[in-house]
């Protein structure tokens, strides 16, 4: 079966590093182009309805950077950052960016970047729900929405609410307290990291003595839930 081709959109205030990069998107086999953007407030605006699975994205640019972009995001998709400034690089890395790539863009290192994106690209669709995956439907608002288990991220606690963190679409924010969202979530997979937390223990990046890392997101543990999850991740 062929595979997709990879979404990609463009954010660069400079038309002609714009068209550059563009010009190398469309005639590489495994890309498609579906959007541009000149500046990263628009970018912002469009990726709410744009599905982008790279994102070739500037630094400098004017009222929102690049960085301030990502850390806007909600949902945040793949990066290639691509810019004329190598002092970015170390910083662009902590944003678990795919590549690095120094203006003006080369042919040979532009495919280079794309053959890590397309590994990447392929192992998110190899995580992808299958027909036999285990899924719970949750109401928010006035509709029920089927997720399935391996996509949820975390779930935070939001006053009289609770916001159920998806891998790849936005939140959810369903009426509920934690207490009932626990007995929800098989324990086998899920752990009541703090009060205001429940978080999928596949999806944890890294760890620390007070925090953990999901999706780039820093998420709290409680000082009594500390020794119990490390003793469930070493058993992993």
């Amino acid at each position: 079966m062929k595979n997709p081709l990879i979404k990609c959109a463009v954010v660069d205030d400079s038309t002609t590093q714009r068209l550059s990069a563009i010009k190398l998107i469309k005639k590489h086999p495994r890309l498609e182009l579906v959007n541009e953007w000149n500046n990263a407030i628009e970018a912002k605006n469009g990726l709410l309805e744009t599905k982008v699975d790279i994102l070739f994205l500037d630094i400098e640019m004017p009222v929102l950077n690049g960085f301030d972009l990502l850390d806007d995001l909600e949902n945040k998709p793949h990066v290639i950052f691509v810019t004329g400034k190598t002092k970015y690089a170390h910083k662009a890395f902590d944003y678990h960016a795919i590549d690095f790539l120094k203006k003006p863009l080369k042919k040979e290192r532009f495919n280079i970047a794309i053959e890590k994106a397309s590994e990447v690209y392929i192992q998110k669709s190899q995580s992808l729900p299958q027909k036999n995956d285990p899924f719970v439907f949750i109401k928010s608002g006035i509709k029920k929405y089927k997720v399935f288990l391996n996509h949820i991220l975390y779930v935070s606690a939001l006053k009289d609410f609770a916001k159920i963190h998806l891998e790849g679409s936005r939140p959810l924010v369903v009426l509920g307290t934690m207490t009932s969202f626990e007995s929800l979530l098989p324990s086998e997979h899920f752990f009541r990291a703090h009060r205001s937390y429940i978080v999928n223990l596949e999806k944890i990046e890294r760890f620390g003595t007070h925090y953990m890392e999901i999706n780039d997101e820093k998420i709290p543990i409680s000082r009594m839930k500390k020794q119990k999850l490390k003793e469930i991740l070493n058993h992993l």
